[in-house]
């Protein structure tokens, strides 16, 4: 069976993005499958990691919200495709003494000849959506295992990822997964709070995922195959 007549498989980390995005009309062609990853790096990947080798789709795509370091190029209620993500706090340290994997000697996974050749260091590189052209711009996302709690702990994340653009605490979890079984992953964020303002009542979570739903349709309906080879 070729790749392009294997399924797409939606994730969501919660079902609330699930909710919001299909609420949102975000598949509303029915042409892809969903399922909940789970919230944070630990359940999101190991999840991940079952539904691929339980599906085996042809593609995956993380539908989730992020929050924006930078307003200016990534405002509250916006949308994005990214093209690659980095994995932050897995090392030894913290603050200014944190050194990553990569500093110790290690990869977080050395390579094999039955899943991605070469090693995984603290970057991956994301599939863009396709047939879209929303990733024609470097977007780089920091996966966290704890959000930033204030301005300062983003401002610090930010000085040492410079080219970052958001962050979130699922999608370098759920990349590495889909890199051991060489399946495609893309992930839209839809923005809903700046990052390490943790105060609810500035969040807009609803737009950030209608604009996240209108991103998924727009490129779902342009790749979406006849009905009668649809996945059911």
């Amino acid at each position: 069976m070729a790749d392009s007549d294997l399924p797409t498989l939606l994730l969501f980390p919660t079902d609330l993005e699930r909710v919001g995005v299909g609420d949102a009309g975000g598949n509303r062609s029915g042409a892809a499958l969903t399922e909940i990853c789970g919230f944070g790096p630990v359940a999101a990947g190991a999840r991940a990691a079952q539904l691929l080798s339980r599906i085996r789709p042809g593609r995956v795509i993380l539908v989730g919200i992020a929050g924006t370091y930078d307003e200016r190029r990534l405002p509250i209620g916006a949308a994005a495709a990214f093209d690659e993500v980095v994995l932050d706090g897995v090392g030894a340290g913290q603050g200014a003494s944190f050194r990553d994997a990569a500093a110790l000697g290690f990869a977080h996974w050395p390579g094999s000849d039955d899943t991605c050749r070469d090693p995984v260091r603290e970057r991956l590189l994301l599939d863009p959506l396709p047939g879209s052209d929303s990733a024609s711009a470097h977007r780089l996302l920091v996966t966290t295992c704890a959000a930033s709690a204030a301005p300062s702990e983003a401002a610090a994340r930010r000085d040492t990822y410079q080219d970052a653009l958001a962050e979130d605490m699922e999608a370098f979890s759920v990349a590495l997964a889909c890199a051991l079984h060489r399946v495609p992953v893309s992930v839209v964020r839809g923005i809903s709070n700046v990052a390490g303002d943790r105060q609810r009542s500035n969040w807009k979570v609803e737009k950030a995922l209608r604009e996240a739903a209108r991103l998924l349709e727009d490129v779902l309906e342009r790749n979406t195959p006849d009905s009668e080879t649809r996945p059911r």
